[in-house]
């Protein structure tokens, strides 16, 4: 099925991974995306700098209150989410991400985990209900489409960033629970498991030092693009993998092989 005239809601899209993907469903598939971030100037500068249709919203995904009325907003207008791309993050906390785990605050970790997980959680409900809603009206439509953004800590362990790699493993169960209870109603779901990609909030915060060991780490012995992620993402959320679901893709320029 072509994601033209699709619905598609992507948390933190005002820049970085999430922005690419936005402006890769409006611009090349023809969907309508709904851009979002903490602050409302930043998605309405997004949604007019990229050349299709959009809408800006002003989305906490701490916030239930929020969320739910920014969903109430889109049902208005749209009518209805196709897809969810949960893609909003804790921002990279250098000092953080060197701190050994037994020397992180538990309230450090409560931080990440209420926007990476918790956040992951709201957001999923909430579009999940309307979507059930969707699929009950029409049984020759579809439910809709979550996509999870983790990382490959989450599957292989790492010597850094504990807080973050707890908060990206509990994505990957929520993906598969999602999967297992939901396909009844048509809904697919899916895990992007990300290595090093070249963002402002990891490439670009990083020395000289850490950015090399991190782009041998890889068989490709590179970073990755946060465009090279839109193209997988649009092709998850179409119907070129409509009888796969539950699933964790992994793209990190082949760092971690199963």
């Amino acid at each position: 099925m072509s994601l033209e005239n699709q619905n598609i809601l992507i948390s933190g899209s005002s820049r970085g991974i999430g922005y690419e993907m936005a402006k890769y469903f409006a611009e090349i598939c023809g969907s309508m995306v709904i851009v979002c971030s903490r602050h409302i100037e930043n998605a309405k500068k997004v949604s007019e700098i990229i050349n299709g249709k959009t809408y800006a919203i002003e989305l906490d995904v701490t916030n239930t209150n929020n969320i739910n009325y920014c969903i109430d907003d889109i049902l208005k207008k749209f009518g209805k989410i196709d897809i969810l791309i949960n893609n909003a993050g804790y921002r990279f906390d250098k000092e953080l991400w060197y701190k050994k785990f037994h020397e992180i605050e538990e309230d450090r970790f409560m931080e990440i985990i209420n926007v990476d997980l918790m956040g992951s959680i709201r957001l999923s409900k909430a579009v999940i209900t309307q979507m059930i809603k969707c699929e009950n009206v029409n049984k020759n439509k579809r439910g809709g489409v979550i996509i999870n953004i983790s990382s490959t800590p989450a599957l292989s362990g790492h010597f850094e960033g504990s807080p973050y790699t707890i908060a990206k493993s509990g994505v990957i169960g929520l993906t598969k629970h999602i999967a297992r209870e939901y396909g009844i109603y048509n809904i697919r779901a899916y895990t992007l498991a990300l290595g090093n990609i070249s963002t402002d909030a990891t490439y670009y915060s990083m020395d000289d030092k850490h950015k090399s060991r991190a782009q041998e780490e890889t068989s490709l012995k590179r970073w990755g693009k946060p465009e090279e992620i839109a193209k997988i993402v649009s092709h998850l959320a179409s119907d070129d993998f409509s009888y796969s679901t539950g699933n964790t893709i992994i793209i990190d320029g082949g760092t971690i092989m199963i």
